[in-house]
């Protein structure tokens, strides 16, 4: 693949990384603090909407490195990530160095 397609990798998976970042705002806005958070798969695969549901303390484990990313098993894209964490319900998965890692760190949210 192409620098040009960890781009769009990169890209699609920031994409949902926003929108899990808005869910969790909007659980402590709401007063929601619950042990879980139900998150959405930050895949490549711009059509994938499978739920994800983890402790809010390993969300935010996830969310203190800008280059990984929570998966569903199975939708990690080996050429530009590889799997630093398995649980039963998810992965997390870390971009390799390249474009897709240098995205993951321009549209962090919380840097």
């Amino acid at each position: 693949m192409s620098d040009e397609q960890g781009r769009r990798v990169g890209l699609n998976e920031s994409l949902f990384r926003q929108v899990n970042e808005q869910i969790e705002s909007l659980n402590h806005g709401f007063g929601a603090d619950l042990p879980t958070l139900t998150v959405i798969c930050e895949c490549a695969d711009g059509d994938c909407a499978e739920r994800i549901e983890m402790a809010i303390s390993a969300y935010e484990q996830v969310r203190a490195d800008p280059r990984r990313y929570i998966v569903v098993p199975g939708h990690v894209v080996q050429e530009f990530e590889s799997i630093v964490e398995h649980t039963g319900g998810y992965d997390v998965v870390e971009k390799r160095p390249g474009e897709a890692a240098k995205l993951a760190e321009e549209t962090d949210p919380r840097s």
